[in-house]
């Protein structure tokens, strides 16, 4: 197996991010130990198995990263600070999911959903969640699931976005939020209601048969049961999507630094390329594909990152199979390691396109990136007038909403091999993903670390001579 840390930047060190492509896999029956620095990041995050389906039958968990104690947050501590982990739940083994895919079948729908770990049954007895009147709390949510959106909310309490995947934001209220797969955010709630039993809700958006699940906010002394009446959850894209629009990053907040959000100025970089990013399906050899630009992902015995150290890449993989423009329309699926290319320290604009009739959702490691702006069918160099150049939220995952696009834009300045890929877990087995290929000429520990001790080798790795070490430039 590998853990992912799933928004974590790893700066300099994407040889521990837990993914195929930068390491050998954890063989059974043996032990890993990361380490990791978690290096000019606050915010909320989580880890989760990343090899095959084993995503789907949990391992996962909470990271939750806090401000340095002098530089100040931008709403008063609260009363306590709740991890939620909700996601979609498969009542199949994950080896069966896999094989499924493998025999051109899907995963089909969720048997349910869960919270923190427990079905609609465990999750509301005993209370999940216990506060008292007139406290404020910070609930810390992430959808780790690896198929649907869902809505969450609160039976008749409002929720304060506060933060979002690692960034403080302007601090709208909001009756429920919308959390796509892969995303995460906290929001601060008050007890100002009578006292007693209030449902935590989360269900299914976007699906046919919605699934719901509830969990118990008690108050201190309760004993009135929550209402049986649940708060309807919102209905269609255009609220969703209107939601997203009314996202800020909070300009004047300290994040992981003193300096305010807001004074780096991403609207006033000059961009050096255009990745546009299409993702495709098809028969290859019989068996069901995903790809981004016509090449389908297939992870090498030699993990990428290894080869390239090594110097070892041939055989291995070929670097930019994938173009920065989708190709024609109908042109077949190649299967092969995906590998591209990013200039170090460039200004890149990222734009994916979603032709399917479903929701997509995209995840860059290593990185934090400026999803700029979104609208319906193809994108053109006349969206860029659409752009929020000021305040959009600096975060790692994105959604694509069906036959849309969305444009993202970042500095390639973290030298590694870093894994982007849909969220959509039977996608991502099955191809929709590629490997940035990021490094500095210059060879220099000012821009990447040399490959850790504790390292694992693989493949064709396996005994061959450490290369020259990188050197303090």
């Amino acid at each position: 197996m590998h853990a992912c840390r799933h928004g974590i930047q790893q700066r300099k060190a994407s040889w521990q991010d837990g993914m195929p492509g930068d390491m050998c896999p954890i063989l059974p029956g043996t032990n890993f130990t990361y380490k990791m620095q978690f290096k000019d990041q606050i915010g909320t995050f989580f880890y989760y198995p990343s090899i095959g389906m084993q995503r789907a039958a949990g391992a996962y968990g909470l990271i939750s990263i806090h401000s340095r104690p002098l530089i100040p947050v931008p709403f008063d501590p609260p009363a306590d600070d709740f991890g939620v982990l909700v996601g979609d739940w498969y009542t199949k083994d994950h080896t069966v999911l896999a094989k499924n895919l493998d025999t051109g079948k899907g995963i089909g729908r969720p048997a349910g959903l869960l919270i923190n770990g427990k079905n609609e049954k465990d999750a509301s007895n005993p209370p999940m969640f216990n506060v008292e009147e007139g406290k404020t709390y910070r609930f810390r949510v992430c959808n780790v699931g690896i198929k649907t959106t869902l809505n969450v909310r609160i039976q008749g309490h409002v929720l304060k976005l506060v933060e979002m995947e690692g960034s403080h934001t302007v601090q709208n209220e909001y009756d429920s939020m919308d959390v796509h797969i892969g995303q995460c955010l906290s929001f601060l709630s008050t007890a100002n209601q009578k006292p007693g039993d209030y449902f935590f809700i989360a269900s299914t958006r976007f699906i046919k048969g919605v699934s719901t699940i509830t969990a118990v906010m008690r108050y201190k002394g309760s004993n009135t049961p929550p209402a049986a009446k649940l708060p309807d959850a919102p209905d269609g894209w255009a609220w969703s999507i209107n939601q997203w629009r009314s996202f800020r990053w909070n300009l004047t907040a300290s994040a992981a630094r003193p300096n305010p959000q807001g004074s780096y100025h991403y609207g006033q970089i000059n961009i050096t390329r255009t990745i546009k990013l299409s993702p495709s399906r098809g028969k290859v050899d019989g068996k069901e594909r995903y790809a981004l630009n016509g090449v389908s992902h297939t992870d090498p015995e030699t993990p990428l990152k290894l080869a390239e150290y090594f110097n070892a890449t041939k055989g291995v993989f070929e670097y930019n199979l994938v173009t920065d423009t989708p190709p024609k329309e109908g042109t077949p699926i190649k299967v092969a390691p995906s590998v591209i290319t990013a200039e170090h320290r460039t200004y890149i604009e990222i734009v994916f396109e979603n032709p399917e009739k479903s929701i997509d959702t995209f995840h860059l490691d290593g990185y934090a990136f400026f999803a700029c702006s979104m609208g319906p069918g193809l994108w053109t160099v006349e969206s860029r007038k659409t752009y929020n150049l000021l305040d959009t939220v600096s975060r790692h995952t994105i959604q694509v909403y069906p036959r849309s696009w969305t444009a993202v834009m970042l500095t390639f300045d973290n030298a590694g091999m870093w894994n982007l890929r849909s969220n959509l877990w039977e996608r991502y087995y099955l191809g929709e993903q590629l490997y940035v290929s990021c490094t500095s000429p210059a060879r220099s520990l000012r821009d990447e670390y040399n490959m850790p001790d504790n390292s694992l080798r693989c493949g064709k790795v396996v005994g061959m001579p450490l290369p020259p070490p990188y050197t303090i430039a």
